[in-house]
């Protein structure tokens, strides 16, 4: 009963996410974590769901134009390392809880304030960005992704905006490219340090419910989907998870 309730909801995070760029990783842990699965199991969970939504994400981005290569280096190129460093750092599980309950407040909080305050406008790329600020920014994101699960998009996203680093289209694809390859590299990273955590009859029907959500998400335009307001239905979600973490 517990599984199916929980690739329902992957399902429907999947969709949902994979429309703006994202994977998702955040809704992930916060249901994970209000279930009470294993936290080594979270991790790994996580961003295995990380990558298998955006690896849809990215090719239909690339496809249709949407995401420059040299740019999604440009952000990689410090965050792929620090998210293997991340996923290598040994945590005990008080201090895992203690940082994803900030990491997923600070994202609620974010997605709060994208769904009441920002406003849809068109983003007019500027022509000159600060390489090493956002490749900076990225490498910060990277850690943490590894260190937690997170994918890391949910808060390049709203940077890249606000510095209007390129089109809205162009940095949903962004996002997706970022958060594979950290997904990826934090995976690495685990595997370095011990055996993944992993439960095939766990997490296999939990992949199957997200690579068919994020199938579908990616290939409904925006518009429909409205990944706005799914942020600001989610959130709750994420902010409770986050502040009960951080409560225990």
């Amino acid at each position: 009963m517990v599984i199916t309730e929980l690739c329902i909801l992957f399902f429907i995070v999947a969709l949902a996410y994979s429309a703006a760029g994202f994977g998702g990783g955040s809704s992930y842990l916060a249901i994970l974590a209000l279930w009470g699965i294993d936290f080594q199991l979270m991790k790994s969970t996580a961003l295995l769901c990380n990558v298998a939504v955006v690896t849809g994400g990215v090719y239909h981005f690339y496809k249709g134009g949407h995401l420059p290569m040299k740019k999604a280096w440009q952000l990689s190129l410090a965050s792929v390392p620090l998210a293997f460093v991340g996923g290598y750092i040994p945590l005990k599980q008080a201090t895992f809880f203690l940082i994803l309950g900030i990491a997923l407040t600070i994202a609620a909080l974010a997605m709060c304030y994208r769904f009441f305050f920002e406003k849809e406008e068109i983003i007019v790329p500027r022509e000159k960005n600060s390489t090493w600020i956002y490749s900076s920014i990225g490498g910060a994101i990277g850690l943490l992704s590894g260190m937690t699960g997170i994918g890391g998009g949910i808060y390049l996203s709203p940077v890249l905006k606000l510095g209007q680093y390129d089109t809205a289209k162009n940095i949903a694809g962004l996002s997706s490219f970022f958060i594979l390859v950290n997904s990826i590299a934090g995976l690495a990273g685990q595997a370095i340090k011990h055996p993944i955590a992993f439960d095939w009859k766990f997490t296999a029907p939990l992949l199957v419910s997200v690579v068919i959500g994020g199938q579908l998400g990616a290939r409904l335009s925006a518009r429909v989907l409205k990944p706005r307001y799914v942020a600001g239905a989610t959130a709750l979600l994420i902010l409770y998870a986050g502040v009960r973490m951080l409560i225990k």
